[in-house]
């Protein structure tokens, strides 16, 4: 058996064997220390996905700059651009996307139309969620934001396969409520054209709401569930050899016996 030595703690019995606890504690820290650095590694990144969103905002380009495009065509190198806007909000134009969820609360995704100051055309702004549990007639608060403001936004481009749901439009009826952002539709519905895509205000903007989208770098979610997986190993470790080398499990299958034994 090697050597060891037996401990008693009321009835719990330990037999520790100082060659196999030694390689249990080293292999736990290694496990340990893997978790942390998938930490440092997610945290490595989120620094640096900060500091070049940043540089991006500054660096902002003006959106009658962009060329024109087309939802049909990969526009991959558009996904987050950071784009600035000068004109106004469209207020009486705006749009609710249904069924939108933050921090468990249902409610919708304000998006509303925003005159160009140069080129006088529309682009999407989604201006963040807003609450839809509200008293009976009571309308969502949309907070309008009137006259000339600049804007800093990211374009927003789905996903390839992303699902649309289709939507029965009162066009009739303002504020819009859809199921998804269909830009050939509200094209017709706002008889005019649409930049392809919708832009997403950054923080501290001009009629920002809650911003509800994630944030989170799906690269910065894999590290995370790998230091989960390593400390869990490390976890596993212990608490076996811990049953392993003692009278656990029948303490915990018969405690009575043990206590008198």
């Amino acid at each position: 058996m090697g050597p060891g030595k037996n401990f008693e703690i009321g009835p719990l019995k330990l037999r520790i064997n100082w060659l196999i606890l030694a390689c249990v504690l080293l292999t736990a820290l290694t496990f340990v220390r893997l978790g942390l650095w998938q930490l440092g590694r997610a945290e490595e990144k989120m620094a640096a996905e900060a500091e070049f969103s940043q540089q991006q905002e500054i660096n902002a380009t003006p959106i009658d700059n962009i060329p024109a495009i087309s939802p049909d065509d990969s526009n991959d190198e558009l996904r987050n651009l950071h784009v600035s806007l000068e004109g106004e909000y469209v207020n009486e134009r705006t749009i609710l996307l249904l069924a939108k969820f933050f921090e468990g609360q249902i409610g919708f995704e304000v998006v509303t139309p925003f005159r160009l100051q140069d080129s006088n055309h529309l682009v999407l702004v989604s201006r963040g969620w807003t609450s839809g549990i509200l008293p009976p007639n009571t309308p969502p608060r949309l907070r309008p934001i009137s006259g000339p403001v600049r804007l800093s936004a990211q374009i927003y481009v789905p996903e390839a396969g992303e699902r649309i749901l289709a939507s029965q439009i009162d066009a009739g009826q303002w504020p819009l409520r859809i199921r998804s952002i269909e830009i050939e539709i509200l094209e017709s519905i706002l008889q005019e054209p649409l930049f392809p895509y919708v832009v997403r205000l950054t923080q501290e903007q001009p009629g920002m709401l809650v911003r509800h989208w994630p944030v989170t770098n799906t690269d910065v979610n894999a590290n995370l569930s790998y230091a989960f997986q390593w400390f869990t190993f490390a976890l596993i470790v212990l608490l076996g050899s811990l049953f392993g080398s003692s009278n656990l499990i029948s303490m915990m299958r018969d405690p009575e016996s043990e206590k008198f034994r």
